[in-house]
Parts: structure tokens; C-alpha cells; sequence
């Protein structure tokens, strides 16, 4: 296993994020986030897209990826 250090002090595994930057994706709507952001998931990542309700299959593309979740831009409901 490979270790990152992310510049604070504390070491996390690094990984390679499911997602990328400007890629359209289709998923779920599973839950709704306090802000009333959709989440989505992809291979467990969690994936926040405005403008969306649970239980709707929406398809997005990734604006922004970090290190524990990503953001998306609704494309197609």
C-alpha cells in the first residue's frame, strides 16, 4: 500500500478518485445533503448535484473532484 501526505498533519491512503473532471456520469439520486444538494454515488464516492431530488437516475458531469467527494452539474434528468 502507498501512503500520501496531504500537506496537514495527518497521513491518509492515497486513491485514486473514481471520477474526473469534466466526464459525464449516470447514477441514482440516493439521498438529499443538508445544503438540498442530490447525492449520488460511484463505486462508493459521493457525488453532490444541485438542482436534483431523490430517486431520480440523473445524468452529470464532474465540475470538481476532491479528496472525499466530488461536484456535479446536472446534464439530463
Amino acid at each position: 500500500m502507498s501512503y500520501s501526505y496531504s500537506g496537514r498533519r495527518e497521513f491518509g491512503f492515497a486513491r485514486k478518485q473514481p471520477v474526473e473532471v469534466d466526464k459525464e456520469y449516470e447514477a441514482k439520486i440516493e439521498d438529499i445533503s443538508r445544503r438540498g444538494d442530490g447525492i449520488a454515488k460511484i463505486e462508493g464516492f459521493i457525488i453532490f448535484v444541485p438542482n436534483t431530488k431523490q430517486g431520480e437516475h440523473v445524468k452529470f458531469k464532474i465540475t470538481r473532484v476532491g479528496n472525499r467527494f466530488a461536484i456535479g452539474e446536472l446534464v439530463q434528468a
